[in-house]
């Protein structure tokens, strides 16, 4: 290719890559997309694919409700191996406490046009009857959903290849420069911007940038249809994911529509080991015990872990580096980047082509941090 070659080198093909890939192509940029290893690997293939809305801050609320109503326009061309389902989350409350919290997010859920209905200790029972007996009620969010992430990064880079974009499969990168992309085989890559989408390991090819390891643990259990039939979330997951440095686990369980049952979570600052640490797995299994104690009859057929990228304010970074206004980040997304990819990839476009975005841009820009750091 040519200096002009393509207008934008996307490295990453998990599914913020491949969401960023399909956007821009169909927004009619020339597209390319660099990846080292498989499609939709890495945290994609890692992560639980719960498409959620949340209300930590407003920014956080804006970015995950403006992508939930994008998978749902999605959710009618996505393939049936993407296992779409709108299953709902329940956050669960274990102590008049935690149900304290319920009415909090009710009311914010409602004042920002979100569907969410408290559940007291019986309709909580009736709704999920293999969770523990005598805890307080829950805040059912009807419209939450999950999915199976590897398969719609797939369709996302189908679709991306369908409008014009080249895939550049096993093909390692040494560095990003001015020109494009640099790859471990002295190919030059041209491109006008180059979008760093490698999650955890996008500071190995932008240094000095706001993101950090934050390993994970899941567990898949044999099959049970209707074991578990809401995402579920206990309300003490939100302090455990507040947290920064100190590791932690909390109960999560997902109803696949396999019938198979996905069960976190855990936290980890500062392992760069991928492998199964098994005091933490047993910890986040007796948590989940705790509230389900039927989880321990089931069979669990696989169990590994993952890297989620986190930054410091919790928010993503999505658009032009502050070094460099040719290098854009699509990175930062912590344990939101299933959920955050499509609003993401249409943030990064908009930028891209100059359309004006759904939501304001600017609590996400990575320049943010850089003014942070000047107060």
């Amino acid at each position: 290719m040519t200096a002009a070659g393509f207008d934008a080198a996307i490295i990453g093909a998990g599914i913020v890559g491949a969401a960023c890939a399909a956007e821009c192509a169909r927004a009619g940029l020339r597209v390319v997309i660099i990846e080292g290893d498989v499609i939709g690997g890495g945290a994609t293939s890692a992560g639980m694919g719960h498409i959620v809305v949340m209300d930590d801050s407003e920014a956080q609320f804006a970015l995950t409700s403006f992508s939930q109503n994008l998978w749902r326009e999605l959710a009618q061309e996505l393939p049936a191996a993407a296992e779409y389902d709108q299953c709902g989350t329940i956050w669960v409350a274990a102590d008049a406490e935690e149900m304290e919290e319920v009415l909090r997010k009710r009311d914010f859920y409602r004042e920002h046009g979100i569907t969410a209905e408290v559940l007291n200790e019986l309709q909580l029972e009736e709704a999920e009857p293999n969770l523990r007996r005598g805890l307080a009620g829950g805040l059912l969010v009807p419209n939450d959903a999950v999915t199976y992430p590897p398969a719609v990064t797939r369709f996302l880079i189908e679709r991306a290849i369908a409008a014009g974009a080249v895939v550049k499969q096993g093909r390692a990168v040494r560095r990003i420069n001015q020109d494009g992309v640099l790859l471990a085989n002295d190919e030059l890559v041209s491109a006008t911007v180059t979008i760093n989408a490698t999650g955890s390991w996008s500071p190995e090819l932008t240094p000095g940038i706001d993101v950090q390891k934050r390993k994970g643990h899941l567990v898949i259990t044999d099959r049970y249809p209707g074991f578990v039939r809401h995402q579920l979330v206990e309300l003490g997951y939100l302090k455990s994911a507040h947290s920064l440095t100190e590791d932690s686990v909390a109960f999560n369980a997902q109803p696949r529509r396999t019938g198979q049952v996905l069960i976190g979570s855990s936290r980890q600052y500062g392992s760069q080991n991928s492998s199964i640490d098994q005091p933490m797995l047993s910890r986040m299994l007796s948590r989940a015990v705790e509230y389900m104690p039927g989880i321990a009859r089931l069979s669990a057929i696989r169990s590994w872990t993952g890297f989620r990228a986190a930054t410091t304010d919790k928010l993503p970074l999505i658009g032009p580096s502050a070094d460099n206004r040719r290098l854009f980040l699509a990175t930062g997304h912590e344990g939101l980047g299933i959920t955050t990819s499509l609003a993401t990839a249409r943030l990064v476009a908009d930028q891209l082509v100059n359309r004006t975005s759904a939501i304001p841009i600017e609590p996400y820009l990575p320049t943010r941090v850089s003014r942070a750091g000047d107060h």
